[in-house]
């Protein structure tokens, strides 16, 4: 079966189930995991301006888009020559169904039951023991966070973050004043690549707030990705509740 991704997580996910860059025969700039596998593996354009001629020179079985990530006009015209699944990931359920469908498809069941089950066992044992609110950016210029209807939101609320836009959808437009109410402030390391400097400006209206930088595919990457990262979890909560004991500890 040739298949080509348009999705980096899927990508990702697709390899991790198995498959080899003989299967997997093309794939956005975006889809960098795993980077000795994508290396082979043919470019045809981003995720939001795909070749389309590109594509069709590969002659694909199928064609993996995402609602979100992808535009769907571009989507709807690659309908006519081939078989395309557009997926939609908003829910850890979304993911374990997404999941469980890949491995239908690939014949890779096993393999993609483990992950499920590896990406339960990780989001049940690393959880904060109090909630912390907090604000999580995508965007600068302007700041952009996001709403309880996304798959970043559904991570936070899992390891033990209260999202404190969570009464807005998508992902909105805030000030700086908006951040008023978050204890902790996340800055993730994608899709605006957030470095220490960003940091620093918003130090200089929350002085007292944890301003950090998070990695924005442990939140934002579904399939088999979260799989990989109960070591990050552990650290960053560990780091999290470093913070709450010192807070308590000045009180």
């Amino acid at each position: 079966m040739k298949i080509v991704s348009l999705v980096p997580s899927i990508t990702e996910a697709l390899f991790d189930l198995g498959l080899t860059d003989h299967e997997v025969i093309g794939r956005t700039k975006f889809c960098i995991h795993p980077q000795d596998k994508v290396r082979n593996v043919a470019i045809i354009g981003g995720t939001k301006n795909i070749n389309i001629d590109k594509i069709k020179a590969l002659q694909p079985d199928i064609i993996l888009a995402n609602k979100e990530e992808n535009i769907k006009e571009q989507v709807e015209a690659l309908m006519d020559d081939f078989k395309v699944i557009v997926t939609n990931v908003e829910t850890i359920e979304d993911n374990y169904y997404l999941l469980k469908n890949l491995g239908k498809l690939l014949g890779k069941e096993e393999r993609a039951q483990l992950f499920n089950l590896k990406i339960y066992e990780i989001l049940n044992q690393t959880q904060l023991e109090t909630p912390v609110k907090a604000a999580y950016l995508i965007w600068k210029n302007p700041y952009m966070t996001i709403g309880s209807d996304t798959f970043i939101h559904k991570i936070m609320a899992e390891i033990g973050f209260e999202n404190v836009f969570k009464n807005k959808t998508r992902y909105p437009e805030i000030t700086t004043e908006d951040l008023e109410k978050a204890d902790v402030i996340m800055l993730s390391s994608e899709p605006f690549p957030f470095k220490e400097k960003h940091i620093e400006e918003l130090r200089v209206f929350y002085p007292e707030k944890k301003i950090m930088i998070v990695d924005g595919e442990a939140f934002s990457w579904y399939g088999t990705h979260i799989a990989k990262c109960e070591h990050y979890f552990k650290e960053l909560l560990a780091e999290i509740q470093r913070m709450q004991q010192s807070i308590h500890s000045k009180h």
